[in-house]
């Protein structure tokens, strides 16, 4: 399959409960948006005008490979409504609080699949009936796991295990897709020259590398937790989460294996997901909510402890792993996620696919609760036996 050909092919729109108020300080913008990220737009926003990016809040972060409408709040500001080439704000009123996570109730997609076969488009259909009647497993997909690395792992394990040098070394080494020709280069040096800090310091172009290897140069005390402590907090919460959801990713596929009867999957970027036709127990399943792991996550039964204890294991890791006391400006927090998601499907048709010659396009029009992924969705109604 194919998704995301043209931005118009994925359409997010944010879903939300929000009460506005007489007066307050927060005012409230519907954020549409093609070709940024949620983030990198609010920089942008924030030095337009002049905002503290700290005074700006969102509910959550929007694709940028998509056409997604979602919420922020400005804080003491109001700011003209915007309609740019690529986004448009537009002032919807004041709320008596910042906008968060906690706001919003979903989010509704309406999704183009390409370029798929005749047999492709009506195996899909067949599987859309059982995913509305069975759900699916409540996987974090790809997108969650942008700082993995396959070669080297994820800096937030590092971290749990005290291998800070191999953390940081992930976060100045690692290539990732999105990376330029030259940041590529730069990063293939610094991995093969890695222990020779004048080398690579002589090769530093951003301030982040050239503060972290005059350190190394230096040898100063705890060179590698000093650099750690340079990383932003946000970001450094995002390697924290990502590693979480690859944890709890493998709690539930374990369920799954257990429950799931005849499975299927779909190769991811990463890994492979696999997914339940018509499962055992489903009413145990629905109804399974799963912490994500930190050092205060309390697993709902024997089962899920036992998984939990086993993966940790298997990791080499402990739950006391997670009680970090020498990095401060993150830390692992634990939320509850539901092991199934059950999407309400508005519309589904398959139609003459106008790009692909001779190929068939799947519309779908759906609403998943928020923190659930509509490419998920995608993966289980395309996965294969």
């Amino acid at each position: 399959m194919k998704i995301k050909v043209k931005a118009e092919d994925f359409i997010v729109n944010e879903k939300v409960d929000i009460v506005y108020a007489d007066s307050g300080e927060f005012y409230l913008y519907s954020l549409t948006k093609k070709g940024f990220n949620t983030l990198d737009l609010l920089i942008r926003l924030s030095r337009r005008f002049g905002i503290p990016l700290y005074d700006i809040s969102y509910g959550g972060k929007k694709d940028r490979y998509a056409l997604t409408t979602q919420h922020i709040t400005i804080k003491g500001k109001r700011i003209p409504d915007i309609k740019e080439r690529n986004y448009t704000i537009s002032y919807l009123g004041k709320i008596s609080r910042p906008m968060g996570p906690d706001l919003i109730k979903g989010n509704e997609f309406i999704v183009n699949v390409r370029d798929l076969n005749k047999g492709e488009a009506q195996k899909a259909m067949g599987e859309i009936e059982m995913v509305s009647n069975y759900g699916l497993p409540n996987y974090f997909d790809d997108q969650r796991f942008g700082s993995y690395s396959p070669e080297q792992g994820f800096i937030a394990e590092k971290i749990l295990k005290k291998h800070y040098n191999g953390a940081v070394k992930i976060y100045l080494t690692a290539v990732y897709p999105g990376d330029k020709k030259a940041e590529k280069e730069r990063k293939r040096f610094f991995f093969q020259n890695w222990g020779n800090w004048e080398e690579c310091l002589s090769m530093a172009k951003t301030d982040f590398e050239r503060r972290a290897f005059k350190i190394l140069v230096k040898k100063e005390q705890t060179p590698f937790l000093r650099i750690l402590d340079m990383i932003p907090g946000e970001e450094l919460s995002l390697f924290f989460s990502a590693y979480q959801s690859y944890l709890w990713n493998r709690i539930a596929e374990g369920i799954v294996s257990i429950y799931g009867g005849e499975v299927i999957s779909y190769r991811g970027n990463y890994w492979p997901y696999i997914f339940w036709k018509r499962p055992f127990e489903f009413d145990y399943l629905r109804n399974l909510i799963i912490p994500t792991p930190s050092g205060r996550a309390v697993m709902p039964d024997e089962l899920t402890e036992r998984l939990y204890s086993e993966i940790l294991s298997e990791q080499d890791l402990k739950k006391s792993s997670f009680n970090l006391k020498k990095i401060r400006r993150a830390f692992f927090k634990s939320f509850p996620r539901p092991l199934v998601v059950i999407p309400v499907i508005k519309g589904v048709e398959v139609d003459r696919d106008e790009i692909y010659a001779d190929k068939k396009i799947l519309r779908l029009h759906f609403e998943l609760p928020r923190g659930s992924y509509g490419t998920m969705l995608l993966k289980r109604v395309m996965a294969d036996q």
